[in-house]
């Protein structure tokens, strides 16, 4: 199993960059790089406990599907998704937020398993990992960029 786990302080309210991280629109917005779109669920809106989700993306140069649902939510403390259908093993991204001063702590920690033993761990190690990685931070820049900017109230009003 691998594991990424990131920590992003952001100057807006911890609702705020809750709502943001399970935003359907939002994530769209943060992943046009990979043509990213919603095939199945939720398309608009904020994405609720017990929603599934599957996402067509294109990554290394193929379109690919991954179903996640909401498994945990505790409102604006924290919630966490896992993949159910998809080309990894598995996944788990817990996301929580915390407010001290004014100033949002945001963390990830994602966890996933490959598939394909040995060819797949290998290529874990000297890209995947580091892709993955750039992909949540990405995210992440998204997210506190919106709370920070005001942006936020065109999603979420």
């Amino acid at each position: 199993m691998s594991r990424i786990e990131l920590i992003t302080r952001i100057n807006a309210p911890a609702e705020v960059c809750f709502d943001l991280s399970r935003s359907a629109e939002l994530h769209m917005i943060s992943t046009e790089h990979t043509n990213e779109t919603i095939v199945n669920g939720r398309r608009k809106g904020l994405f609720e406990k017990n929603d599934r989700v599957t996402w067509r993306a294109k990554h290394f140069g193929f379109y690919q599907q991954l179903e996640m649902e909401i498994t945990a939510m505790d409102f604006p403390i924290r919630f966490e998704d896992r993949m159910i259908n998809g080309i990894f093993k598995s996944i788990l991204h817990q996301h929580s937020f915390s407010l001290t001063g004014g100033t949002t702590t945001m963390q990830d920690i994602f966890i996933y398993e490959v598939p394909y033993g040995i060819l797949g761990k290998m290529f874990d190690r000297f890209v995947l990992h580091r892709y993955m990685k750039t992909l949540l931070l990405k995210r992440n820049e998204c997210i506190k960029s919106y709370a920070e900017s005001g942006k936020w109230k065109s999603l979420l009003a």
